[in-house]
């Protein structure tokens, strides 16, 4: 299967898509103002401890508290490790023979201090999930202050090469630690894998250090941006191409290559046509169906997809689609199908919690059996954790899925200020890529150089906000002069633009291929 990444920078955003076999599998957005926070280390202060719920609350200097659940105090590296998919720990035999370490009930106290790790996002009202367990994953390994376990992928299938990887995490294990064996560390070397395990080092005596000085509450380690942990976590050898539009990103990438994997150089470009680079490779009409409350799959069927703060409805409905078997194989048929756009959905669109999927009946018991089959090898390549219930007598499968962020729906929009969040309006940064969008567009195929763009005076102060204002840097970058105009009249996510040689609106002219 052919893989690319595909990494468009704007003045607002980083955006980074995972191209299968031309089709857009998934998409990471990353936002200045709006960074994440996954993988963040803090020193905190236990402000409130909740015997019933079995959780205390830890103040980590934000406005909303920290939540950290007493499972998430003594947790087994199986737990911790989020992502990394491990399924064999060796655990020392002094700790009495066991595979894990034994839990134990925390002895917490209001006040108290403790470093503690986000391993879940603010969602909502909610504050972000928190671990005492701290892993600083590397390029191979993954770190674990205070541990004694290795352990290996278990998306490293060979038993020969999971054997070796163990062996070098004893010989190179430091007292102290425990390692994992990411899978992009099959088949590298000792030297390789040490080298990762000195770069970690490095940074945990960093981070030592902050620790001491810094007051609680405190942050203590920043994760990489999430540009730099993509490229960490996904650019592995089954990835035949990632191409960049910012030459400041691409000589950061391969600097930061060159230094682990040389070997995969050779497959980073500098994307240098003149359309913008999503529109090039059709990723910006995917987008725009990303986040479409209906997707349609082939043959007239389609998806409802519904999404609030509790749960997340998928209904399967077959609409024009006629086959030429009876109901029953046809409903099959359809279902199949729909299990694929789900499955391709579930990852784009980041979609997690509860989900509940409404499939077309299926009277025969066998027919059942064979879409959840099918739901469960089209997930199996899906990073997030999931878990599956067979399909009731009603067509119904429930399901859950990994959540650390906001899905994609939430990332391109914000609470409308007007319905007090009953309703979405396209947020500013993304209005601002579009116009961006939409001014290389009309360079590349007029080659003018002057327009006037109407938009809503919210958009006017946002995008001339500043001395390197994002007008300047969209002008300076379309090598295009622009006059910004207020219009009230005009919707937050609408604009227009004139050219001046034509002396017309050209708006719709340059729009894209889907709008």
């Amino acid at each position: 299967m052919k893989k690319q990444l595909i990494i468009n920078s704007t003045v607002t955003e980083s955006r980074i898509a995972l191209l299968e076999e031309g089709t857009l599998a998934n998409l990471f957005v990353e936002r200045p103002e709006h960074e994440r926070h996954v993988g963040d280390v803090y020193k905190g202060i236990v402000r409130r401890i909740m015997p019933g719920m079995q959780a205390a609350f830890v103040n980590i200097g934000w406005d909303v508290d920290g939540f950290i659940h007493f499972s998430d105090l003594y947790q087994s590296a199986v737990d911790l490790a989020e992502g990394i998919e491990i399924d064999e720990v060796t655990v020392p035999e002094k700790r009495h023979g066991h595979k894990r370490p034994i839990r134990q009930r925390p002895e917490l106290k209001n006040g108290q201090e403790m470093l503690v790790q986000i391993i879940k996002e603010p969602i909502g009202t909610k504050g972000p999930r928190l671990s005492s367990q701290l892993s600083l994953p590397g390029r191979f390994l993954v770190l674990m202050p205070g541990h004694s376990l290795i352990g290996v992928s278990k998306r490293v299938a060979d038993p020969k090469e999971r054997k070796r990887l163990k062996g070098i995490l004893r010989s190179i294990q430091p007292e102290g630690f425990g390692l994992i064996c990411r899978t992009v560390g099959e088949g590298k070397s000792e030297e390789e894998v040490r080298r990762d395990l000195k770069i970690m080092l490095r940074h945990w005596s960093l981070m030592e250090r902050a620790i001491e000085k810094s007051k609680a509450p405190a942050r203590v380690h920043k994760e990489a941006s999430l540009t730099s942990s993509v490229i960490r976590d996904l650019f592995t050898p089954d990835i035949d191409q990632v191409v960049v539009d910012s030459r400041g990103l691409y000589r950061e990438i391969r600097a930061y290559v060159r230094s682990v994997s040389p070997s995969l150089l050779d497959r980073i470009t500098y994307y240098e046509g003149k359309a913008p680079v999503f529109d090039a490779l059709n990723i910006e009409s995917e987008i725009e169906k990303g986040v479409a409350r209906k997707v349609w799959f082939g043959g007239g069927s389609y998806l409802i997809i519904e999404q609030t703060e509790a749960v997340v409805t998928i209904d399967v409905n077959s609409g024009r689609f006629v086959g030429k078997e009876n109901q029953e194989d046809n409903n099959l048929r359809v279902n199949l199908k729909a299990v694929n756009e789900i499955t391709r959905q579930l990852r784009l669109r980041d979609l997690g919690g509860i989900i509940i999927i409404d499939f077309i009946d299926q009277n025969e018991d066998k027919n059942r059996r064979k879409i959840f089959e099918a739901m469960r090898v089209g997930m199996k390549d899906d990073r997030a954790k999931w878990d599956l219930a067979p399909i009731s007598q009603f067509g119904i499968m429930e399901m859950t899925r990994q959540r650390t962020k906001h899905s994609l729906l939430y990332t391109f929009n914000e609470t409308c200020p007007t319905c007090g969040g009953t309703g979405m309006v396209v947020a500013k940064e993304t209005v601002v890529t579009q116009l961006q969008t939409w001014v290389r567009r009309f360079r590349a195929k007029t080659g003018e150089m002057g327009l006037t763009v109407r938009a809503h005076p919210e958009i006017v102060d946002f995008i001339t906000k500043g001395l390197r204002s994002h007008l300047r840097q969209i002008m300076w970058e379309s090598f295009t002069y622009i006059k910004l105009e207020p219009d009230e009249s005009l919707r937050l996510e609408e604009f227009k633009c004139y050219s001046w040689k034509q002396k017309k609106e050209v708006t719709d002219d340059f729009r894209s291929r889907t709008a």
